[in-house]
């Protein structure tokens, strides 16, 4: 996943406790709720942890960046960011790690473990040497695939003179990949891009950019969707019938955009397997909504999270501030149910996944210490949310120190656990030793 944080000062005028839920009721899957083991890996630098994956051998890779060139990142020898790559065995511990990039600025977000056991990250770089083999200007796509150990097969750069984001992959069905994130239409538009045999220029700032590779990286076609402001997208899955579904923002009114809602809202779009618009909707209110992942339920529909300013529209209710906004939609985009969760405070998802038993995980950020969360240790806080297949919430619990604290991904694993990634700046993050100025984070609850 990935990211655009709006940064609010807040004032905490409560402690009071609503309802919460660090005890599992009914548990049928053997999840407690309780903390197993806490992990961190970094330097003295920058490192962050932004997604997670099971790996085929029962233990986990991590991808993120980081510009440390110390700590357990011994052998990295320029402080600026890198791709990084965890491989970590089933308790966590690290197998190996690898760096990718050169001189510039090179952030990983996104990974998969492909079919032939490698991996595929995505994520965005601005450097054109050391791992890097082209840049067209500032952040382009960058896409690397890798073998088992991490050794790079091919990479490939997508981009224009302008800032190109991307934030998801997946693998197709044909062994192929389609990558999501988005295209800065105006230095496109610059630098000649006409993949819209001429209706270029109806378009404005930021647009949805989805890119289909064949199994070798090359380009098999690439598409963009989105009005005269800014769009971008965040996740992408693919749908029963071949094509994909993409989940991020709009702030556009008019061209692809219809029906919006208010100043930025969710856009869920479906295109089909050669990237032609199904179908698209807008969902918020007046106020600023921004989605950040989707995944696809086991009644083959999908689930979209983020957060939300808005207090009306699509949005029944809003705890204070920012809160968490989960909704479920049927395959045709059509609203079926929503969710806040939050307190007077900023909260946000940064990720959804399916648990074994139809119910959601929901990983973060919180600041609040009322409605339904129970703590805030300083700042942002890691703040994990697992609800039932109806988005009902059955258990949440925060973890973080006094500095900010920020999680992108979890999952579910083989014995009912969720694990959790992202990054503490916290000297006093519980269970673990601050190695520098932020580290990558790993939690197990059992």
């Amino acid at each position: 996943m990935k990211k655009l944080f709006f940064i609010l000062v807040l004032c905490f005028l409560s402690c009071s406790k609503d309802k919460t839920s660090e005890e599992i009721p009914n548990n049928k899957n053997g999840f407690l709720g309780e903390l197993d083991w806490v992990k961190n890996f970094g330097g003295s630098g920058a490192d962050t942890g932004q997604a997670i994956i099971s790996t085929l051998d029962g233990g986990f890779a991590v991808l993120g960046f980081s510009n440390s060139v110390d700590g357990d990142l011994m052998g990295k020898t320029t402080s600026v960011n890198d791709y990084l790559l965890l491989k970590l065995d089933a308790g966590g511990n690290l197998q190996w790690s690898k760096t990718y990039g050169g001189s510039k600025d090179d952030r990983g977000q996104s990974l998969i473990q492909t079919n032939d056991g490698g991996y595929a990250l995505t994520g965005y770089a601005m450097s054109s040497d050391g791992d890097g083999s082209n840049n067209n200007g500032f952040h382009d796509n960058w896409i690397l695939k890798l073998d088992a150990s991490g050794n790079i097969e091919w990479e490939q750069s997508f981009g224009f003179s302008g800032h190109d984001h991307s934030y998801d992959i997946i693998q197709t069905a044909d062994g192929g990949y389609f990558f999501v994130g988005f295209l800065d239409i105006t230095s496109a538009k610059l630098d000649g891009y006409d993949e819209k045999e001429g209706t270029l220029t109806r378009h404005g700032v930021g647009e949805f950019w989805a890119t289909k590779l064949n199994p070798g990286g090359e380009i098999q076609w690439q598409e963009y969707f989105g009005g005269s402001n800014n769009d971008r997208a965040h996740a992408v899955v693919s749908s029963n019938d071949g094509g994909f579904v993409m989940a991020g923002f709009s702030e556009s009114t008019d061209f692809d955009i219809s029906d919006t809602r208010g100043s930025y809202d969710f856009w869920v779009l479906k295109i089909d397997m050669n990237g032609k618009l199904v179908w698209e909707k807008s969902y918020g209110g007046t106020g600023i909504e921004i989605s950040y992942d989707i995944a696809k339920t086991n009644d083959g529909a999908y689930v979209v999270t983020g957060n939300t300013f808005s207090v009306d529209a699509d949005i029944s209710k809003n705890n204070g501030e920012s809160d968490i906004w989960l909704i479920k939609i049927d395959e045709n985009g059509n609203l079926l149910w929503e969710k806040t969760y939050g307190g007077s405070g900023f909260d946000a998802a940064e990720n959804v996944s399916v648990t074994t038993d139809g119910g959601f995980i929901l990983s973060g950020n919180s600041k609040s210490i009322d409605g339904d969360a129970s703590k805030n240790a300083g700042e942002n806080d890691f703040w994990l949310i697992k609800t039932d297949a109806d988005g009902n919430m059955v258990w949440q619990k925060s973890f973080g120190g006094t500095g900010l604290d920020f999680a992108y991904d979890a999952l579910e694993t083989q014995d009912g656990s969720i694990v959790l990634v992202g990054e503490t700046s916290s000297a006093d993050f519980p269970d673990i030793q601050n190695k520098g100025m932020s580290d990558v984070v790993l939690i197990k609850i059992k």
